[in-house]
C-alpha cells in the first residue's frame, strides 16, 4: 500500500509531457539570468559606449531626419542591434555548449518534440534580447529625450528581430560543433549584416550600389521599421519592412524546425 502511494506521488511530481518545454525554457532563462552581469549588463555598456563615441563625434555634423538629433537617431539602431546580437548569442551558445559538455544527451532522452525544443530555445533568446534592448533604451534616456511615435510598431519589430535572431542562433547551434565554428557564423554573417543595416546612418547617405545591396539585407528592414516606431519616418515603408521581416522569420523557422525534426547533428 505504501509502495503504491509512493509510486503515485512520484508520478504526480513529474511534469506532464506537454509541459516539458516549460522546464527547458526555465533552464535556458536561468542559464543567462544567473550571469546577468555578463549577459545583460555588459551588452548594455557596450551599446552606451557606441552612443557616447559616435554621438560625441558626429552630433554636430550629421542630421538624418529633420528635427531629430543624431544622438536620438542612434538610439533605436543601437537598441535593435543589441536585441539582435544578444538573441542570437543566447540560443547559439547554449546549444553549442551543451554539445561540447556532453549534457545534450539528457535533453535528447526526454520526449520533447521539435516544436517544444524550438519554443524553449527561441523563447529564452527572445527574452534575453528584449531585456538587453530595454536596458539600452533606459540608459540612453539620459542622453536623448524619449520618443515613441507608434509603440505598436516598436513592439512588433522588437519581437520579430529577437525572434529571427533567436531562430538563427538555434540554426547556428545545430550546425556548429564547437565555439570557433559558431564564431565564424557570428563574425562573418551576423556582425557585418547588423553593422551594415543602418544602425549608424541612413542608407540614403550611401552611394547607389550600396543602397541596392542594403535592400537585400533583412536586418536593415528590422532596424528601419523599429526606427519608424520612434520617429514616424523611415527609409522605406514600415509595411514593406514588416513583410520582409515576417517572411524571414517564417522561412528560417521552417528550416530550423525541419532540422530539429530530422535530428540534424543531434543524434549522431
Amino acid at each position: 500500500m505504501n509502495e503504491s502511494v509512493m509510486r503515485t506521488t512520484h508520478l504526480q511530481a513529474l511534469p506532464a509531457p506537454n509541459d516539458g518545454w516549460k522546464m527547458l525554457l526555465k533552464k535556458e532563462v536561468l542559464r543567462f539570468w544567473r550571469v546577468a552581469f555578463q549577459t545583460i549588463a555588459a551588452p548594455v555598456l557596450t551599446a552606451v559606449l557606441y552612443l557616447l563615441i559616435f554621438g560625441h563625434v558626429l552630433s554636430d555634423r550629421v542630421q538624418v531626419y529633420p528635427g531629430v538629433s543624431y544622438v536620438a537617431f542612434l538610439v533605436p539602431g543601437l537598441v535593435m542591434m543589441s536585441v539582435l546580437q544578444n538573441a542570437f548569442a543566447n540560443s547559439a551558445s547554449s546549444l553549442v555548449q551543451s554539445k561540447i559538455m556532453g549534457n545534450l544527451v539528457f535533453t535528447l532522452l526526454t520526449p520533447l518534440s521539435a516544436w517544444q525544443w524550438f519554443v524553449a530555445y527561441v523563447g529564452a533568446a527572445v527574452l534575453r534580447g528584449l531585456l538587453v534592448g530595454l536596458g539600452v533604451y533606459l540608459v540612453t534616456l539620459l542622453y536623448a529625450p524619449p520618443r515613441a511615435a507608434s509603440l505598436p510598431w516598436v513592439l512588433v519589430f522588437a519581437l520579430l528581430g529577437a525572434g529571427l535572431m533567436g531562430v538563427l542562433g538555434l540554426l547556428a547551434g545545430l550546425w556548429a560543433d564547437k565555439f570557433d565554428q559558431m564564431a565564424v557564423f557570428q563574425n562573418f554573417i551576423v556582425m557585418p549584416m547588423t553593422f551594415l543595416a543602418g544602425v549608424f546612418y541612413s542608407i540614403h547617405s550611401l552611394p547607389g550600389f550600396w543602397q541596392t545591396i542594403s535592400h537585400f539585407n533583412p536586418f536593415f528592414y528590422m532596424i528601419d521599421g523599429f526606427r519608424y516606431g520612434f520617429f514616424g519616418v523611415s527609409d522605406v515603408s514600415p509595411w514593406l519592412s514588416l513583410g520582409v521581416a515576417g517572411s524571414a522569420v517564417a522561412l528560417v523557422s521552417a528550416l530550423t524546425l525541419y532540422l530539429l525534426k530530422t535530428g540534424y547533428k543531434l543524434r549522431g
